[in-house]
């Protein structure tokens, strides 16, 4: 699978832009704040629904603009397809396949896949927890529809019974059946949530520990731990025991919207004593076992964006990763990066087609072989 064609009005900082793609290797270069990044974004945009660097859908318009569009061509197993986002200010935001609206943009994730490895991705190890159950959560759901339909159930119920719990503080009084409703609710999707989450990271930590070995040269030790509550007790159980304490909180304090995933340099966490270049490497190589987890169950090769990778690593990690990445076991791979030398390095590696393109103040044009 693989975007031929990018079209752009008004997104970000740029007002307008038509680029054709190489079904394998596209460099964009310029300078930092040039758009390179909102050039990922828009890709991005097309397989997710949103944006990875904005959550504030109108805050991705073009400054005293009103609307901005986004569309896509993409062969998909031997199909075309046009994917078109439009968004005017104040309205609902538009998504079509084939001229043809969802009725939830829920059933658009999983049909382009796609993996992002950007520096804002150093929030899964220095972040809080929610980064890394989001990180967690779109890896299964972008293949797994009824995991996601689960999640959003249970996100729901979840948003129900605080709202209830606040409900019975402010008016003094408490009706233990009501909140039952919404108690049961959490433990059915919540158990099912658990166990996708338990047989998907053990799938996963083989795949992670090649990469890393692989870049690192198998210098260091490397684990990833799921910690939740469910682990030491019956969810149903916890909940009944954490009533008082929830009617207290005014929110509920156990269940799979509290795990985590530790992430471990050898006994210890990476967080506390990685470097910059092993933090850097310990992402890069869980964002490629994602792309192989991914491409095994979709049957489809994801898109790969690179956006500024190259920075805080050694020479060494940096000819690893090109290596890795020029092998015809990735697709279509695009990446950015203000440095020449790596994105050369990266073409002399990969026996395919290429394209660069030079991006300056939200224009963009291709450059010449």
């Amino acid at each position: 699978m693989h975007i031929q064609n990018l079209s752009l009005v008004n997104f970000k900082n740029f007002e307008e832009a038509g680029l054709s793609f190489s079904s394998n290797l596209n460099c964009f270069i310029g300078n930092n704040g040039a758009g390179k990044t909102n050039l990922m974004d828009a890709i991005y945009y097309l397989s997710f629904c949103k944006s990875f660097s904005n959550s504030v859908d109108g805050l991705n318009i073009r400054h005293d603009q009103d609307f901005f569009v986004i569309q896509g061509k993409y062969q998909r197993l031997e199909q075309e397809e046009n994917i078109y986002c439009g968004l005017k200010r104040g309205q609902k935001k538009h998504f079509k396949r084939n001229k043809k609206d969802y009725k939830k943009l829920s059933e658009h994730i999983g049909l382009l896949p796609l993996i992002l490895i950007t520096p804002s991705d150093n929030d899964l190890i220095m972040g809080g927890s929610d980064e890394r159950r989001r990180f967690l959560d779109s890896l299964i759901s972008q293949y797994d529809q009824l995991y996601l339909d689960h999640l959003i159930r249970y996100n729901r119920a979840l948003l129900q019974r605080n709202k209830l719990l606040k409900h019975f503080a402010s008016e003094r009084f408490f009706n233990e059946e009501s909140l039952g409703v919404w108690s049961d609710q959490l433990v059915h999707y919540g158990k099912l949530i658990h166990e996708k989450r338990v047989e998907y990271l053990e799938k996963l930590q083989p795949i992670f520990q090649q990469y890393y070995e692989l870049i690192s040269s198998g210098k260091e030790r490397i684990e990833m731990m799921h910690e939740s509550s469910l682990y030491e007790n019956d969810f149903e159980q916890q909940l009944e025991q954490t009533v008082g304490k929830d009617r207290m909180l005014q929110y509920t304090s156990v269940g799979i919207h509290k795990d985590d995933i530790l992430f471990k340099l050898g006994d210890y966490p990476i967080k506390k004593i990685g470097s910059q270049g092993q933090k850097k490497t310990y992402l890069v190589a869980l964002k490629l076992a994602q792309f192989d987890f991914i491409k095994e169950l979709a049957e489809m090769t994801p898109i790969l964006l690179l956006d500024d990778i190259f920075d805080k690593l050694d020479k060494h990690r940096v000819e690893q990763i090109v290596k890795l990445v020029a092998d015809d076991h990735f697709g279509q791979i695009f990446i950015t990066d203000t440095n020449r030398e790596h994105l050369d390095q990266m073409i002399a590696e990969v026996d395919a087609d290429f394209k660069i393109f030079q991006v300056v103040d939200g224009t963009v044009n291709e450059v010449k072989k």
